[in-house]
Parts: C-alpha cells; sequence; structure tokens
C-alpha cells in the first residue's frame, strides 16, 4: 500500500521542480514507488569539484530534493508542507563521471516530523553516499 497522499506521476514531479536548483543540476525523478522515490543526476561540470569528482555538495542538494518532495508526497499540501530541519551526509569514495542514481526512502512518518534516509550509488551501483534528513511537518497558515 502506498504512502503517498496522492498518486503524483514522475512527469507531474519532475515539472514541479521548475526553474531552480535540481532542474539547473539535472536532477530527474525517475521511478516513485509505494515507499520510495528515485532520481538521477549527472556527474559533470556543474556538479563536480575541482579536483574533478563530484561535489558532497552537490550529493547533499540531490538528497535533500529527493527527501523534501518525498516528505511533501506523503502529506495533503492544502493542510501541510514540510521543510527541511536538518540533513547529515557521509560521502563513501569519489565519483568522476556518469550518473549517480539516489533513492530516498522513510524511516519515520508522523504527525509533525519525518525522517527519510537517501542512498546514493554510483553509475557501477557502489553506494557512494548516504544521508539522512529529518523534515518538520508544518501547518498551511489560514488565509
Amino acid at each position: 500500500m502506498a504512502i503517498w497522499h496522492s498518486n503524483p506521476t514522475v512527469d507531474e514531479v519532475n515539472q514541479s521542480m521548475g526553474d531552480c536548483m535540481p532542474t539547473y543540476l539535472g536532477m530527474k525523478i525517475t521511478e516513485i514507488g509505494d515507499d520510495y522515490i528515485v532520481g538521477t543526476m549527472p556527474v559533470e561540470d556543474r556538479t563536480r569539484q575541482p579536483f574533478g569528482i563530484l561535489h558532497g555538495g552537490a550529493s547533499v542538494a540531490l538528497a535533500e530534493t529527493l527527501g523534501s518532495m518525498a516528505a511533501n508526497m506523503v502529506v495533503d499540501t492544502s493542510k501541510h508542507y514540510c521543510v527541511g530541519q536538518e540533513i547529515n551526509a557521509n560521502h563513501l569514495r569519489p565519483v568522476p563521471d556518469g550518473t549517480v542514481t539516489a533513492k530516498a526512502s522513510a524511516v519515520h512518518i508522523g504527525r509533525s516530523s519525518q525522517v527519510w534516509e537517501i542512498r546514493i550509488h554510483d553509475p557501477r551501483g557502489k553506494l557512494n553516499c548516504i544521508s539522512r534528513i529529518t523534515m518538520a511537518v508544518v501547518p498551511v497558515p489560514p488565509t
């Protein structure tokens, strides 16, 4: 049974990213499962650090993007929205090129907070980063 409040398509989620950081860094959502979301990001000049490998900040941006999108897909956005409170990441191995793939899975979905784990793999399938994000569930202010 799916955990999502609504059933957005991959195309709808990608369009919702608009013209901001995820789009600029080439992120794309590729799959929405019953309780997870998967996305990719290219490792190229705009996502590398000066030493020629994937920038840790780009990995964290991918993790936060997936965790935030997933968290907001769980709630009724007419009543609540989710914002990041804390994120951490362990960078395990360098990625010089190709496309990294990330999967966000819920660890905890509560009334006032959510915790998501994001695992990022290199093109060979090796884990290169593991991240965890805590999201605050905030009521939409009355209008």
